[in-house]
């Protein structure tokens, strides 16, 4: 059974920082893409970013966050993190952990994320 658990979200004021976690568990980790997702209220999902655990596709981040989110692994550990920092009231959104292997999309449950002063 496939699982992706998010967690690390909640409420930061502007100019904070957060690390999101997702542990992935049911599929083969090291040859999928590994994708980071975010929905503000009333707009679509968006890839924030992406990367593939084993390395052999550079990790991507959308312009948006480009200077100030990280994506990062953790093979052994079967996670990947989002790192973000500098945020910003825009930033407000619930995160998504996303997984693709051998053509199947999965998707995390999201985690919250308020950006507020």
């Amino acid at each position: 059974q496939v699982q992706l658990v998010e967690s690390g979200g909640g409420l930061v004021q502007p100019g904070g920082s957060l690390r999101l976690s997702c542990v992935a568990s049911g599929f083969n980790f090291t040859t999928s893409a590994m994708r980071w997702y975010r929905q503000a209220p009333g707009k679509e999902r968006r890839k924030v970013a992406s990367i593939t655990p084993s390395g052999d596709i550079p990790y991507e981040h959308d312009g948006a966050v480009l200077g100030r989110f990280t994506i990062s692994s953790d093979n052994p550990k079967n996670s990947v993190y989002l790192q973000m920092n500098s945020l910003e009231p825009a930033a407000t959104a619930v995160y998504y952990c996303n997984a693709e292997d051998s053509g199947y999309n999965y998707w995390g449950q999201g985690t919250q994320v308020t950006v507020s002063s």
